[in-house]
């Protein structure tokens, strides 16, 4: 074997032996990146980008501290819940590689690696032009509804997603208010309605995949109350009620074409997607499948919601 390249750990992994030092960074950065939930993380941040867009109708340099300094918070917010939920990620198969359980991190380390995130979120929001300490209020809200309130609702019910889902209201009002807007505006306020209730059936739809692990887990679930078929039908009725609400934002707020017309089209093509799951035996490859689809939707109506305020 050619001395640089990379040995066959007895996991399967590989590991670059001949840099020792890259290897440990490249560890550290991958421990770091699973702690933050970097792809949840991302999107949070996106959803950031299209409260501010959607006021100032432009994207400048004055965005990246509500972007980044939300984006720093939700990574802490994140990494205290993997200390927080260390005992249950242990005992599904879904997280028990995540960094602690799996002994790549310590619990204080990760608190230390949590603290710094949130030291530094809250610090680049302090640089925000426009109400930073409505912002800064709404962050600091944010970890504290999280890591608290539904930290402690999803131990004691299975429906605690319905207020925990709040949390995904809070970034576009963030940046709208980061922006210079009103908080009682209405138009962000749908915008934050929409996020809301899009959260509820995602949620469920990861419950319909991975519920019974959850059982295992001792954490209460809907599938240990409810039949799949209730939970794929009440599943399917809050992504209609996300399609309403993405069809009133269309109305109010992407007046010009074709943003319009593609967020109507996508709203069908939802809507069908989701009457295929709701006929089909609730399966977890059904499940994933309109998962995917729903949070496509999400996706494209912040492309939408910014395209429409870009060009209006």
């Amino acid at each position: 074997m050619d001395a640089a390249s990379p040995a066959m750990a007895q996991d399967g992994s590989t590991k670059d032996v001949s840099t020792p030092a890259g290897s440990a960074f490249g560890r550290g950065l991958r421990i770091v990146l699973d702690l933050s939930k970097a792809r949840i993380t991302f999107a949070v941040t996106f959803s950031v980008t299209t409260g501010w867009v959607v006021h100032n109708g432009t994207f400048d340099v004055a965005m990246l501290f509500p972007v980044l300094g939300v984006f720093l918070l939700a990574c802490g917010s994140a990494t205290l819940n993997h200390v927080q939920d260390r005992r249950y990620d242990a005992q599904m198969e879904r997280t028990r590689q995540r960094p602690i359980p799996s002994g790549r991190i310590s619990v204080r380390g990760a608190l230390v690696v949590s603290a710094i995130f949130v030291f530094a979120g809250l610090n680049v929001l302090s640089y925000v032009e426009h109400q930073p300490w409505v912002v800064l209020g709404l962050g600091a809200f944010s970890i504290v509804f999280y890591n608290g309130i539904y930290y402690g609702l999803k131990r004691v019910t299975a429906f605690a997603v319905v207020p925990g889902a709040l949390i995904g209201a809070v970034p576009p009002l963030m940046g709208w208010c980061a922006a210079g807007g009103a908080f009682f505006d209405p138009r962000i306020i749908a915008v934050a309605a929409f996020f809301f209730i899009w959260q509820i059936p995602h949620f469920w739809l990861l419950v319909q995949i991975y519920g019974k692990q959850y059982e295992g887990a001792g954490l209460p679930s809907p599938t240990s109350l409810i039949t799949p078929t209730q939970l794929k039908r009440i599943t399917v009725a809050w992504s209609f009620l996300t399609i309403v609400c993405g069809l009133a934002l269309a109305r109010m707020q992407i007046n010009t074409q074709p943003w319009g017309a593609l967020a109507l089209l996508g709203s069908i093509a939802l809507a069908y997607a989701a009457v295929g799951y709701v006929r089909n035996e609730p399966t977890a490859k059904g499940a994933r499948k309109f998962f995917m689809q729903l949070n496509a939707y999400a996706l494209a109506m912040m492309l939408l919601l910014m395209a429409g305020a870009l060009t209006r």
